[in-house]
């Protein structure tokens, strides 16, 4: 079986997009997504819908490698988003040939999410974008059946991003995922991690953030979760790994996770 691997922008976050997109290439990859918008104030983000020369350099470095665009990532939907605003968002990522914008749910009034989900695809499909929702432990949508709920609310349009850290430690069920319409699944977020009985917020968080490792390094069962999905459902690899990038930098990082997580899946027969 062959998947697509891509590689999310989180696993080499200092890498501004035109030099990410490079180390991409050479690590062995096939895609990328990318970070245009800061999550927290630890970690950039890089606004190509307001830096018209970067986003020239990114499109020259997609031209340049061969790569594309898978998504871009991500907006956090609050109470307060206005989805209208983010059009330049969305615009930009069309100009990058991206097909998804991955967002985050920080809204309590999941009706309201939903509608702002909504409200955001109509924005995005006339620019060939579809909108995803992505959930996590965290959050006011922390599980699989929560956010499948949301997305069916949201409209046929709206996509689910599953994450395998975040399908693991929110207890969500393989049986229910294997139950999901596959048009709602157009790619899906791996990585492994250590797997424990509980964990608190801010080891949620670290690990997430900048602590997981690539398939077969950890102790999620990974094969168990493919297998549950569409056959050869593309991949993204969200590994950031900030041991080994401050020892040995971010293209030891992207070499690494693309070199392991292929011979991972050849082993598994995945």
């Amino acid at each position: 079986m062959t998947h697509r691997l891509s590689v999310a922008h989180l696993t080499a976050i200092g890498l501004a997009p035109p030099e990410f997109i490079h180390a991409a290439a050479r690590a062995g990859f096939d895609g990328v997504g990318l970070r245009l918008l800061r999550v927290t104030e630890t970690s950039p983000g890089y606004p190509l819908h307001e830096d018209a020369q970067m986003l020239r350099a990114t499109r020259a470095a997609l031209a340049e490698t061969g790569l594309g665009v898978g998504d871009i990532e991500f907006l956090k939907l609050t109470p307060e988003t206005r989805p209208e605003e983010y059009l330049p968002l969305l615009e930009a990522g069309a100009a990058l040939g991206a097909r998804h914008l991955i967002t985050a749910p920080y809204d309590p009034d999941l009706d309201r999410l939903a509608a702002r989900l909504n409200a955001l695809g109509e924005l995005a499909a006339p620019l060939g974008i579809k909108v995803m929702l992505e959930f996590f432990p965290w959050t006011s949508v922390p599980d699989l059946g929560v956010a499948q709920r949301v997305v069916e609310a949201a409209g046929p349009a709206t996509g689910l991003l599953v994450d395998s850290l975040h399908f693991d430690r929110s207890g969500s069920d393989l049986a229910e995922l294997q139950r999901i319409d596959p048009d709602r699944l157009p790619f899906i977020h791996l990585c492994d991690a250590p797997v424990r009985p509980y964990y608190s917020t801010d080891e949620l968080l670290r690990t997430a953030r900048e602590d997981r490792s690539p398939p077969g390094e950890g102790e999620i069962d990974l094969a168990r979760f493919l297998r549950a999905l569409p056959a050869a459902i593309p991949i993204t690899l969200e590994v950031p790994m900030q041991a080994l990038e401050e020892a040995e930098g971010s293209q030891a990082v992207l070499t690494h996770v693309a070199g392991q997580t292929r011979s991972w899946l050849a082993a598994q027969d995945l």
